[in-house]
This record gives structure tokens, C-alpha cells and sequence, in this order.
């Protein structure tokens, strides 16, 4: 009779992988890159270890969008004051920083709990093609 083995943190392997996200959709690819920091792609994953590999975004100002996105999706957020709500489009702050865009997708489809800080920790999003990640050898991976 086998054992159910538990995952410990130093049985957990993690890589560096590099997206170029050019002509890729918004949503489908922050998906992907959730899987992926989370671990869930790998067949040792544990809920409460962090199993996930780090993720080298390039080029994410050239993510695409479906349909009208650009100019109705508003993104909002509230200062607590009377009158303190502030609104962009998302052309709009495609326009200043496209990184924060693919972040905040990213960010908002992650678990909702203490592991969210540490996963977003090990994503870093580039608007051009260049990245200061070349020491660590990130390996490119295909998002379909």
C-alpha cells in the first residue's frame, strides 16, 4: 500500500519562461500567465505552496483586444472622498502604460488570497522587447 506523499517547498523546481505577447488576446493570456504562476500547469502542485515558475512578458503593448474593449472598458477606482472616483478607458491607459494593463488582467484572476502577493511577485511585464532577465535564461514558450 503506497503513501500519499505531501509536496514540500524544497521538492518544488521552478524556471524562468519568456511571452511575447504580440497579437495575443488580452484575456486568454492572462489566463495562461495565471496557470502559470500558480503552478497549476505542473503535476506537483500544491494550493498552499508556492509551485508556479517566474514569467518574462515582452512586447505587451501589442496585446490585442476584442470588439469594442478600447474604448468602453473602464477601469475605476475611488479615493473615499465625496467625488474621489476616478475613470480611464482602456485606450487610455493602454496609451501610458500598457504593462499595467496585462497586471492588472493577471492580477484580478488570481486566487483571492494570501498566495495573490506572491505570485504576482514572480511576473515581470515589459512594454518592449528587451528585458533585463537575460541571466537567468528564461525559456520561450508558446501561448496558443
Amino acid at each position: 500500500m503506497k503513501k500519499t506523499t505531501s509536496l514540500k517547498k524544497s521538492d518544488v523546481k521552478k524556471s524562468w519562461l519568456l511571452i511575447d505577447a504580440t497579437d495575443q488576446i488580452l484575456g486568454r493570456l492572462a489566463s495562461r500567465i495565471s496557470i502559470i504562476l500558480q503552478g497549476k500547469n505542473k503535476p506537483n502542485y500544491a494550493p498552499n505552496l508556492d509551485c508556479g515558475d517566474y514569467v518574462v512578458v515582452v512586447n505587451a503593448e501589442k496585446v490585442k483586444v476584442t470588439g469594442d474593449k478600447l474604448k468602453s472598458k473602464i477601469y475605476r477606482k475611488h479615493s473615499g472622498y465625496i467625488g474621489g472616483l476616478k475613470e480611464k478607458t482602456l485606450e487610455q491607459l493602454m496609451a501610458k502604460n500598457p504593462a499595467v494593463v496585462l497586471r492588472n488582467a493577471v492580477y484580478r484572476m488570481l486566487p483571492k488570497n494570501r498566495m495573490r502577493d506572491v505570485y504576482i511577485s514572480k511576473l515581470k511585464i515589459y512594454a518592449g522587447s528587451e528585458h533585463p532577465h537575460v541571466a537567468q535564461k528564461p525559456e520561450m514558450i508558446e501561448i496558443k
